[in-house]
């Protein structure tokens, strides 16, 4: 009799422990961080300076553009794929460049001001087309270019087409490296950096690079280099970084040799690997999310708009590492989402995407580690159970 009463009482015991830690496990669940996010009324304003254009990418990857059954145009453009990616996550922004006075040109203005990008910043070239790229969709989802942009009008921007009143209304002034390579639009870059900065704005800078576009790899790392201590927010690729340092490594030291005195933040992002971070105080890295990636056009650009989303009115964010990592989960979260999709606007998630997403991939953190504790808990209370003499 004590026997059976013992084996009741231990195995009731078992079930409540079991719950207990199910129960605690949820609870924690439901506590997870999530970043904050404040209203659009109350987000400072996000300008993105440069190009925006037509991608047309393969229905088919792994193929040649001559192999290509057909292609989906896309909107995209890095500078303009940022101030969508913000709008998208509830914040507001602007977005400054010229497109020709064509079709394509009046319907990308159109695209920006349906996803709530403020598009006064925008001018139109009659006698320029918008420019055109054709992507190459390797096999893994990586990409190569095909511009067609001999002059397109976003080359033709002149100083005085910039709308000053609306990037001196910049909190944060994003920009490239593609806008530095020809005159005019070289010279209005240079002017709106400027009034952007003496108004206050933080300088954020993503080169960009494509390499096609530059008349050799020498003047591009000129060029690129010409404006980079004047930038706060630096976010290189890894591609990027084995470009301007020269140096196939991919470490600290290498990274470190691109800082500067005025910059706050040096971001470089690893693809699959996730990112690192670079301040004057502390550095580290953030680990992504594991999806299938089908295209990776758009990805960085999901990523740095998603950070400068999130402290475009917090730049505490810079000087607190448990805040900055937090925000750059954020980011990777934002950077994945983009690569499960063709084409780069289309793919941008919304900040209700990403939370879900998230949370989703906690979750299935959560229940891996909840199935495996609690099978060891089995295990370990069987084994005490066999241990108990038996009783008559």
């Amino acid at each position: 009799m004590i026997f059976f009463l013992t084996i009741f009482l231990t195995r009731m015991l078992r079930s409540l422990l079991i719950l207990s830690i199910v129960f605690n496990l949820q609870s924690l669940e439901r506590k997870l961080v999530r970043v904050p996010m404040t209203s659009t009324r109350e987000k400072g304003l996000i300008v993105s300076f440069g190009e925006m254009l037509i991608d047309f990418v393969p229905t088919e990857s792994g193929v040649s553009l001559a192999e290509s059954p057909g292609f989906l145009k896309a909107p995209g453009g890095a500078p303009a794929n940022v101030a969508i990616a913000v709008t998208r996550l509830g914040g507001r922004s602007a977005f400054v460049g010229k497109l020709g006075g064509d079709e394509f040109g009046h319907m990308l203005a159109g695209i920006l001001r349906e996803n709530g990008v403020d598009d006064t910043g925008v001018s139109f070239d009659k006698g320029a087309r918008t420019a055109l790229a054709f992507v190459t969709l390797r096999s893994d989802g990586e990409r190569e270019f095909m511009f067609y942009r001999n002059p397109s009008a976003d080359m033709l921007l002149r100083p005085d087409e910039l709308n000053l009143e609306l990037i001196r209304s910049a909190k944060v002034f994003h920009y490239g490296s593609i806008s530095l390579i020809t005159e005019p639009c070289r010279s209005a870059h240079l002017k709106a950096m400027e009034v952007a900065k003496e108004a206050g704005a933080l300088l954020s800078y993503d080169p960009n690079l494509r390499e096609p576009l530059w008349p050799s790899p020498e003047e591009a790392r000129k060029q690129i280099m010409s404006i980079w201590d004047k930038a706060e927010i630096i976010k290189v690729s890894d591609v990027e970084l084995e470009f301007l340092t020269e140096n196939k490594k991919i470490d600290d030291e290498s990274a470190m040799s691109l800082w500067h005195p005025n910059l706050k933040l040096l971001l470089v992002t690893l693809g699959e690997d996730g990112c690192r971070y670079y301040t004057k105080k502390f550095h580290g890295a953030v680990q992504t999310f594991n999806v299938n990636a089908v295209d990776t056009t758009g990805a960085g650009d999901s990523f740095i708009g998603a950070f400068l989303s999130k402290i475009v009115d917090d730049q505490s964010v810079l000087e607190d590492e448990k805040k900055l990592r937090k925000v750059l989960r954020f980011a990777n979260a934002c950077g994945a989402i983009t690569t499960t999709k063709k084409g780069a606007i289309p793919a941008l998630p919304s900040d209700s995407e990403a939370l879900s997403f998230i949370k989703d991939n906690q979750r299935r953190k959560d229940n891996t580690f909840r199935v495996g504790y609690v099978s060891c808990l089995h295990s370990s209370l069987d084994s005490r159970l066999q241990q108990i003499p038996c009783s008559r």
